[in-house]
């Protein structure tokens, strides 16, 4: 790859690590300090934690409409600066009411950025070297969720700090983001044949369930280990980290594909998440089984978010932004409705067996798989 290619591919995977590892997903990680904080029970807990999904799904709308008439280095950025602006209102924030807008400023951000970047990579880097570039952009949100631990657990006491180094970071980025990434001209959107088409269904459906089956790992694991399993934050911060860490190695979905073929891999990482899932609802006290369970967890992960992508822009090749969006949109609105649910499930069946059921519910991904060698991913 250029030069050019890679400062775009390298501040795109920044820009998600910052969006999506510390204003979407740390959350999850500070789970129990804002439950004492805040005094918050699992309901609220998942309330608020749904609402960084919610802002999700409104902001990729915003973002499918805008990517094409004003270019993706405008959208990129401007996701950024949301990013920076809610990771500092979570920092300031005097109660749940403030923290919940904050969150939910927070995950528009995510929203924002994935169409944009994926548009500027389908545009800007080579086919050649195009499914590994998306993916690559993909994966910076490993790089986030590892980054965001440490920095948790080294001010831990002072949570406030670590959400101001946080929008510090994010800041940084997005400057990196408006020099790195090329400008494109204002332009009517794109003419897209068919939004929904041969297909369009299967992707959707897939996504929803891939959503359902993570959001207990993202919102309640920290929690999960620290209740049940006993562990102090050393331990429960451990597990952060090596989700970030094998979503490192997720980002690279792209060459699994070339490989096997879209459709195994998509199997074998979604039976791969469901049963770190489980895994990890029936060890939270054993060391062994947290990082085990959170190293499959995380690979398994990215990968189907680099999948899902994939399997978007080989349906979508005439707008790579529709389709990542509308998967995406799909994988937060699953999250958004699963997050509430499994709080509930806590209050009243327990930590494990509201993290099996979820992960059945996530398995049940696995029937709708995508065809590797052809165009038109999937029957439905």
């Amino acid at each position: 790859m250029r030069r050019p290619v890679f400062h775009l591919v390298g501040a795109g995977c920044a820009l998600i690590a910052c969006c999506y590892g510390f204003g979407r997903f740390s959350y999850g990680l500070f789970g129990p300090v804002f439950g004492d904080a805040f005094r918050l029970t699992p309901t609220i807990a998942g309330v608020i934690g749904a609402g960084s999904y919610v802002g999700y799904c409104a902001a990729i709308i915003a973002s499918l409409l805008l990517t094409d008439r004003l270019g993706a280095r405008r959208v990129a950025v401007a996701g950024g600066v949301v990013a920076t602006l809610g990771i500092s209102i979570i920092a300031f924030s005097p109660s749940a009411w403030v923290l919940a807008v904050g969150v939910l400023v927070a995950g528009c951000s995510t929203g924002i950025v994935s169409p944009p970047l994926a548009a500027a990579v389908a545009e800007h880097v080579p086919r050649t070297a195009a499914d590994r570039a998306q993916t690559i952009v993909n994966g910076g949100t490993g790089i986030g969720v590892v980054l965001s631990a440490p920095i948790a657990l080294l001010l831990l006491s002072h949570w406030r700090g670590a959400w101001l180094v946080y929008a510090a970071v994010s800041a940084a980025v997005t400057i990196w983001v408006f020099l790195a990434v090329p400008a494109s001209p204002r332009r009517t959107a794109n003419r897209i044949d068919r939004l929904w088409r041969p297909g369009t269904f299967g992707l959707l459906l897939a996504s929803l369930l891939t959503g359902v089956g993570s959001v207990a790992v993202w919102t309640f694991g920290r929690d999960l280990i620290a209740t049940v399993g006993g562990a102090g934050a050393g331990r429960s911060s451990l597990l952060w980290i090596v989700i970030g860490a094998a979503g490192i190695a997720g980002a690279f979905a792209g060459d699994v594909v070339g490989r096997i073929g879209l459709r195994w891999a998509w199997v074998v990482a979604t039976a791969t998440m469901a049963t770190a899932t489980c895994s990890l609802a029936g060890g939270p006290s054993s060391l062994v089984v947290i990082i085990v369970a959170a190293t499959f967890f995380g690979g398994a992960y990215i990968a189907l978010t680099g999948l899902a992508l994939l399997w978007s822009t080989r349906l979508y090749p005439d707008s790579a932004s529709t389709g990542v969006g509308l998967s995406f949109f799909t994988i937060a609105a699953g999250q958004a409705l699963g997050a509430p649910v499994v709080g509930a499930l806590i209050e009243h069946l327990g930590f494990r067996s509201a993290f099996v059921t979820i992960a059945l519910i996530g398995l049940s991904a696995i029937t709708v798989r995508p065809r590797s060698e052809s165009s038109t991913p999937c029957r439905y």
